[in-house]
């Protein structure tokens, strides 16, 4: 079910029109259904019936405390990778008992925040860390609470910059390194084992490589109890894929019903952890475009626009696709075939390749599948400011984060004396 759909010759997001949306806060802007956010998280929490879970949404997807505010109302919990999420989920009104902590190079300073704030499992990513996280929880008088996300080298099939539980990657701990880990963890003072985690991918379109994972980790817990150091939860990471470009992912019953299948054919009752991100933020939302120009080469078309790779940097990064799609259904443009470019001064600002329009200058275009991985990872290349960030809730548009100004933008610099 999309939220994002045409209804008088226009494109709405629930029942606004975007054309009203730019009108009242100009372009390029975020647009974000908040039905489309509240239905994906309740597909996973359903999914689940009455096996004991937490869905522990991925702030790094999309932190605007707004969005993380409405989750936290639905109950959910949150996966962090730093102090500064930490303080987001917080300021949201989120749970920091719902939280998982994860990130390869946490500071003493982060970790002290999030044991004095009782975070449900700080996720350590290597031997390193886990003499860290004693330290600093020696020096708090305080016990932390831990998991080792393991590296059980599985491919997840995806882009190579958002495969990360295979062994040459940097996250995680191998396998035989962390039964040994556990082990030593099991003697500390300070450090509470509470669960296992596990993180292979990022939009993953099939549950093999989901299930290929648990076996392994399934045996790490058998191996594990033999020691005698108990499992308390499994956290089975997130990395669920979203239609893009035509792709089918797995449903979030097949989804979570394939890893209560295999958690059940080992006979081992746990409770368990997933972070979604993508897979709850990515078609939530649309990033809203003016074109600003027609301009015609030899043997390219270009549709400028005034988003760009400052604004939406997964197609640049990750030679990521995203439909472009006209806000007004018809035009009496002649239909074209446009590269869709930004205002930065890259080559590499491009939105979207060879795309079939009919448009003309100051028409509207919705890049859409942006509600994930697209303002978090804006930025001010060359100064530009950031986009504001718009919630719709059925007839009502709600702006949830200010257009940036160029005094803010500039606010934190200084001249020499």
């Amino acid at each position: 079910m999309s939220f994002f759909n045409y209804s008088d010759g226009e494109l709405h997001a629930e029942n606004v029109s975007l054309s009203s949306v730019a009108r009242d806060y100009g372009t390029p802007c975020y647009v974000y259904s908040r039905a489309a956010f509240e239905k994906q998280w309740r597909d996973l929490d359903t999914a689940f019936g009455d096996h004991p879970h937490t869905i522990c949404y991925a702030v790094k997807a999309n932190s605007n405390i707004a969005i993380l505010n409405l989750l936290a109302r639905l109950g959910s919990g949150f996966d962090i990778v730093s102090e500064g999420e930490l303080r987001r989920v917080l300021k949201a009104g989120g749970d920091p008992g719902k939280v998982v902590f994860s990130g390869v190079a946490k500071s003493e300073k982060e970790l002290a925040f999030a044991i004095q704030n009782k975070v449900r499992s700080i996720n350590i990513e290597s031997v390193a860390e886990l003499e860290r996280v004693q330290k600093v929880a020696a020096s708090l008088n305080a016990t932390a609470s831990i998991a080792f996300r393991v590296n059980p080298n599985v491919d997840p099939e995806t882009h190579p910059y958002i495969s990360t539980g295979m062994d040459k990657a940097k996250f995680g701990v191998t396998m035989e390194a962390a039964y040994d880990a556990y082990q030593r963890a099991n003697d500390l003072a300070n450090i509470d084992v509470h669960g296992i985690a596990c993180h292979i991918g990022s939009q993953i379109t099939k549950t093999s490589p989901f299930t290929d994972a648990l076996e392994i980790v399934l045996n790490m817990v058998k191996r594990l109890s033999e020691k005698g150091i108990h499992i308390k939860q499994l956290d089975l990471g997130g990395g669920l894929g979203i239609d893009y470009q035509g792709e089918t992912p797995p449903s979030a019953e097949a989804y979570v019903q394939s890893m209560i299948s295999g958690i059940k054919a080992h006979g081992i009752d746990l409770p368990i952890a997933i972070e979604p991100g993508r897979y709850i933020a990515g078609n939530s939302g649309v990033l809203l475009t003016q074109v600003e120009f027609l301009k015609h080469n030899a043997s390219k078309n270009f549709a400028i626009v005034d988003a760009g790779m400052n604004d939406l940097l997964r197609p640049s990064l990750y030679q990521a696709f995203h439909t472009i799609k006209p806000v007004a259904e018809e035009s009496q443009a002649a239909t074209q075939v446009f590269d869709v470019v930004g205002p930065v001064c890259e080559s590499a600002d491009v939105l979207g390749y060879d795309r079939e329009l009919s448009v003309q200058a100051g028409d509207l275009l919705a890049v859409c599948s942006a509600g994930a991985y697209g303002f978090v990872m804006a930025n001010n290349y060359n100064t530009r400011p950031k986009p504001p960030e718009i919630l719709i809730d059925g007839e009502q548009a709600h702006l949830i984060r200010d257009r940036e100004t160029y005094d803010q933008l500039l606010a934190g610099e200084r001249l020499l004396p």
